[in-house]
């Protein structure tokens, strides 16, 4: 499995870059996942519904399964959040594993920047990142990529993961 990720400021267009990418990549025969780091407390249940009862109710793993996808809910309670590596081997087999978040992973990441969100850039301080996609000029000695252009991304992506 290929480990490709993507770091940046939040509003700087990680999610909706990875979303134009996904499609490409399928369509190059690539099996895709994804890991996303939230930094906030999230949910994917809804009130009411029996799993969330369930959940609310103690229970430490909840599987809610139908004919066309099954999700696997863990309550932490307390417990420490399992690391990237533990988090990986909990996935199912993939080509191709994209990552948002985990900014201190140890993977070749793609820095993603737009001067809007008014942050400096990361890559000068993570030897990790690979190269940059940006809207705007950036003085960089990376490979710099037009963040609009994601056919280019898609390529440097695979070229640099020996996946093309």
């Amino acid at each position: 499995m290929k480990i490709f990720g993507f770091a940046g400021w939040s509003g700087s267009g990680k999610t909706t870059l990875i979303e134009k990418l996904i499609p490409r990549l399928v369509a190059r025969g690539l099996r895709v996942s994804l890991i996303k780091h939230a930094h906030h407390t999230f949910d994917v249940d809804q009130p009411g519904k029996d799993s969330y009862r369930h959940r609310q109710a103690g229970a430490s793993e909840i599987l809610v399964t139908s004919s066309r996808r099954w999700v696997l809910m863990h309550e932490l309670r307390g417990a420490h959040e399992p690391s990237f590596e533990e988090q990986i081997q909990r996935l199912s087999p993939c080509d191709l594993l994209l990552v948002e978040g985990f900014k201190f992973a140890p993977i070749p990441k793609l820095e993603v920047w737009r001067a809007e969100t008014g942050e400096g850039l990361l890559h000068p301080n993570d030897s990790h990142i690979v190269a940059v996609a940006s809207d705007a000029k950036v003085e960089t000695k990376l490979p710099l990529l037009d963040l609009n252009d994601h056919a280019a991304i898609e390529t440097f992506m695979v070229r640099h993961l020996g996946l093309a």
